[in-house]
């Protein structure tokens, strides 16, 4: 696969490298910190993350977009099956876009990419979002995403 995934000439979106660790880390801190998520995860959890994205595992994948050199927004993918609709199914479980870079796209662009990349493979894309964060609720909506049905739970091992 190509390094650049997709270009537009203003940014490109492609599969996270070894070098954009300490960067994306930066940027996931951020992300966890703020009220957007409900939980906020330490930052050696979110390297262990990354390590798993850039070691190969069969079931995420980070795509980071990338402007003038620096990376500008991020996605991870978490690939599972869905019994429901009977095939491969991705859960989105980040998309973050930099405070200075919001309100131009790159979210709508990061969630296209991951739509184009598995639409021959997954029948299902699948996120979480917080019930007040209504600008991320208004994107995903006028994406094509709808509200589940189900209340989610959750069991932690760590």
């Amino acid at each position: 696969m190509p390094s650049t995934c997709y270009n537009d000439g203003m940014e490109a979106i492609r599969e996270l490298r070894p070098n954009d660790k300490t960067e994306l880390l930066d940027i996931m801190t951020e992300f966890y910190a703020s009220p957007a998520l409900i939980h906020h995860t330490p930052r050696n959890t979110l390297g262990k993350v990354v390590d798993d994205c850039l070691g190969g595992s069969p079931y995420v994948r980070c795509f980071v977009c990338e402007s003038d050199g620096r990376i500008v927004g991020y996605t991870v993918a978490a690939l599972g099956y869905s019994t429901e609709y009977g095939g491969m199914s991705v859960m989105i479980e980040d998309l973050c876009v930099v405070a200075d870079m919001r309100g131009r796209g790159i979210g709508e662009k990061l969630l296209r990419f991951v739509e184009t990349r598995y639409r021959e493979k997954a029948v299902r894309l699948r996120l979480e979002v917080e019930p007040n964060n209504a600008r991320a609720i208004s994107l995903y909506r006028k994406l094509g995403f709808g509200e589940v049905g189900y209340l989610q739970m959750s069991k932690e091992f760590i």
